[in-house]
Formats: structure tokens, C-alpha cells, sequence
């Protein structure tokens, strides 16, 4: 992995934990549907920008040594994206 990406989704890990947290703490107390909804929103964001990171080292590192392999390696490269985000048989 990346050291820098590592590093930027390691801290959205914590963040993550923190948010979770703060979620499961603001059912437990019964807030306020709109405010727990705008945490969970929060969440959900920060859930995003880690899928983000994580999808550019994997293109920046595997997918790359995937292409430059060629042949089936190449094609297993495009195949994982695919299912990734459920684009596979489109």
C-alpha cells in the first residue's frame, strides 16, 4: 500500500469509529430523527472518501501491474472493478 494513502485512510478509519460511535450513542439517547440521519449522512460520506483512497492505490499499484501483464491479468484487473461496483454483466 501506498505510504501516503495508508496513513490518509488509516485517520478515515478513526474518524469512521468516532462517527459510529457517536450514531449508536445518538439511538441509544433517542435524538432527534433529523440529527441522527445527518450523522449517519456524515458517515456514509466518510465511508465514500475511504472507498476513494482505496480504489486509487489499488489502480496506482495492482491494477497497473495488472496492464502491464497483459492477457489474463489484465482482464482479472477489470473483472474485480466491474464487480466492485456492480457493473459486472452490464
Amino acid at each position: 500500500m501506498i505510504d501516503d494513502i495508508k496513513k490518509r485512510a488509516m485517520h478515515r478509519t478513526s474518524i469512521l469509529e468516532g462517527q459510529l460511535r457517536g450514531l449508536a450513542k445518538m439511538i441509544e439517547n433517542e435524538d432527534y430523527c433529523m440529527d441522527i440521519i445527518a450523522q449517519s449522512r456524515a458517515a456514509q460520506r466518510a465511508l465514500a472518501s475511504l472507498d476513494k483512497m482505496l480504489l486509487e492505490n489499488h489502480l496506482r499499484t495492482h491494477v497497473t501491474h495488472m496492464f502491464e501483464e497483459g492477457g489474463p491479468q489484465r482482464d482479472q484487473a477489470v473483472a474485480e472493478l466491474l464487480k466492485a461496483y456492480d457493473l459486472e454483466g452490464r
